[in-house]
């Protein structure tokens, strides 16, 4: 009886489990003792059955697996974080910006090599301000191949394989100096879109404030994937130039819609602050507007318009300017409501859903109604920079009131929509089919982003929701001033939402998650064959396959040290090499088993290598040090772990 109530997961049938597990301690012969110490551990506690059920709906007994992963961004640690639900249990941090000890993540050179390559040149970044990561899809529904993420700081964008939880790339264009809209992809994965936030000279160039409207602009870039390789392809990329508000998230467009892109942005007032100047700070000069700008962008219009060979090349990168935008008709705008922050197209590919900050509805626009307004040129003027408005009230179907600072929209596979509320600190749930409010409930504390199940894929999931709060406050044991971050799971597959959990998230800042059924990611176990590079997928050029080739040789460039490693002894296991040498370690795992991951680590030389099983790897460094180090595995692997161990021998 119990497997079964639990696998509805539901309240009602957690409840009823609670109520038949009291009721046990009632009459003779039953097994009293478990009712008893239940009650006994509810009262000890000051736990209701409610809160009992909630606990229930997320236990996951030793061995069990999750129904979900949810992959948020890591925000300022410039990690990915892998959370199982309903578990809540943090699975991975993914190492993408930022270098990562424990899966020695810029620090072999193969991952240094990515960092570097993704970093301006001669300056290798080593923090990241990682905020939406994008699932890839087919047909608009995740399929559980890759991940992008974005770096707001640097505008930057990361390729992260599902098949080994590891980077595989990043990218980095000079056409921008930071973004915020990023990443999101169309509906087969056919681009990565990355739109800047903060308006500034293209290509990275100086210009005076004072020519803020004529040499500032704001880009959006849309980075070709090449699913067969993994890979975003640079050379196959292009970008809008776009006037200088400042551009938000991104949405594509499916079904219906498909073909389109939808981009918030906010400050058509086009402020830039000052206070010592004399000028508004940027906060209040941005909010002088009732209205700012939904960016409606006609993709497969522009592909065409690219292939004519109609682009700037600004840095490197084929950029459609504002005037062929204007001329080709493949940008146009409708008015939002102030301050937007979220453009979410809602699983019919009809409805848009835009929430402003400083608003207190979800308006809701009708992409039919739009492509009709485009189609009869019906517009209400044009901004500055030429691009055609159409006429607000003739765009959307309707508005629903939400209450203060609605941000963000979720869908479930029921037909309702699920917007986190700031300022309220709730969650709201409402009808797409008559746009009226359902049901609020309260989440701990400002609410930024949420994230339902495949919440905004073409087919939504439901079950599952949860809010990433950006305040914690009371809900945690004290760590100082610095506190975490709160994702609150809530179950919204009754009639009733109900928070579950809190999970405290020591990353700050985290910004987007997205959650995928547990059944699409098909992870490998370990690398094959033997000797495998896991960035490029292919035989490693200086892998070491077989034991009897462990050796040391002295060249030119260095001293080269083709090592294997294998409970519970690294081969060779004594290195000797002169003060001045470069050192290069080739380190593979010859082990094929299941996590019988080794460590490779030289002390004083920061050498800290994560080889898993088949990986292989290189870590180079100058001995610029006369002396011992001793140099180990850093991997529990076996009862002869501490054994496995050797030294590199500088001498002076």
């Amino acid at each position: 009886m119990r497997k079964s109530l639990l696998a509805t997961g539901g309240a009602v049938a957690a409840a009823v489990l609670i109520l038949a597990l009291l009721a046990t301690s009632c009459g003779t012969g039953n097994q009293g003792g478990m009712s008893t110490d239940l009650r006994a551990l509810m009262s000890a506690r000051n736990l209701s059955e409610a809160d009992v059920a909630a606990a229930l709906k997320t236990y996951t007994p030793t061995g069990g697996r999750d129904e979900f992963y949810l992959f948020a961004s890591g925000g300022h640690s410039g990690n990915l974080l892998v959370i199982g639900v309903p578990s809540m249990r943090i699975l991975k941090y993914v190492g993408v910006f930022t270098p990562e000890p424990w899966q020695g993540y810029g620090f072999d050179e193969e991952t240094r090599r990515i960092i570097r390559d993704g970093s301006p040149p001669g300056l290798p970044l080593t923090w990241g301000d990682m905020h939406h990561p994008a699932l890839s899809e087919t047909n608009g529904d995740y399929d559980g191949e890759y991940i992008f993420v974005n770096d707001k700081a640097n505008a930057r964008i990361a390729v992260v394989s599902l098949r080994d939880f590891a980077t595989k790339q990043i990218v980095m264009s000079d056409l921008i100096q930071g973004d915020h809209g990023g990443t999101f992809v169309t509906p087969n994965t056919e681009y990565v879109i990355e739109t800047a936030q903060f308006p500034a000279p293209l290509g990275g160039g100086y210009a005076p404030l004072s020519d803020y409207d004529d040499e500032y602009r704001g880009a959006q870039i849309f980075w070709k994937f090449d699913r067969t390789r993994g890979r975003i392809v640079p050379e196959e990329s292009w970008a809008i130039e776009l006037p200088p508000y400042m551009q938000d998230l991104a949405d594509a467009g499916k079904l219906a819609s498909d073909g389109w892109i939808f981009c918030n942005s906010f400050n058509t007032e086009r402020a830039y602050g000052g206070i010592q100047q004399g000028n508004p700070a940027l906060e209040s000069g941005a909010s002088q507007n009732d209205m700012d700008y939904l960016h409606i962008f006609d993709l497969r219009r522009a592909e065409a318009v690219v292939k004519q060979g109609r682009t700037t090349l600004i840095a490197g990168m084929r950029v459609l300017t504002l005037p062929v935008l204007v001329e080709e008709g493949l940008l146009h705008f409708v008015p939002e409501p102030k301050s937007p922050h979220g453009v979410d197209i809602a699983p019919d590919g009809n409805a848009i859903c835009v929430s402003g900050k400083l608003d207190t509805h979800v308006t809701v626009y009708d992409f039919a109604k739009i492509r009709q307004l485009i189609e009869q040129k019906r517009y209400d003027g044009v901004d500055p920079y030429g691009v055609p408005i159409l006429p607000f009230r003739d765009a959307i179907r309707g508005q629903v009131e939400i209450g203060l600072g609605p941000l963000h929209t979720q869908f479930d596979d029921r037909g309702s929509a699920y917007t986190s509320v700031f300022i309220e600190s709730n969650v709201a749930r409402w009808s797409l089919a008559d746009l009226t409010l359902q049901e609020k409930i309260p989440v701990h504390y400002n609410i930024g982003h949420l994230c339902a199940a495949e919440g905004d894929a073409l087919h939504p999931r439901g079950k599952y929701l949860v809010a990433m709060n950006k305040w914690a406050i009371d809900r945690f044991s004290d760590v100082g001033p610095l506190l975490p971050q709160n994702f609150q799971l809530i179950d919204i597959s009754g009639d009733k939402m109900q928070v579950l959990y809190d999970l405290p998230i020591p990353l700050g800042e985290p910004h987007y998650a997205q959650m995928i059924s547990a059944d699409k990611i098909k992870a490998i176990e370990m690398y094959t064959p033997v000797g495998t590079d896991p960035v490029t997928g292919e035989l490693h050029p200086d892998a070491v396959v077989r034991e009897a080739d462990a050796r040391v040789d002295r060249r030119a460039d260095g001293v080269h040290v083709y090592m294997t490693l294998v409970r519970s002894h690294l081969n060779p296991d004594i290195v000797e090499v002169r003060r001045g040498d470069r050192v290069v370690f080739h380190v593979t795992n010859l082990e094929q088993a299941r996590d019988a991951t080794h460590g490779f680590a030289v002390d004083k030389y920061n050498v800290n290598l994560s080889v898993e099983p088949g990986k292989a790897a290189d870590a180079a460094f100058v001995a610029d040090r006369a002396g011992v180090f001793p140099f180990y595995c850093t991997e529990f692997c076996s009862a002869l772990h501490l054994e496995m161990a050797g030294y590199l021998l500088v001498k002076p």
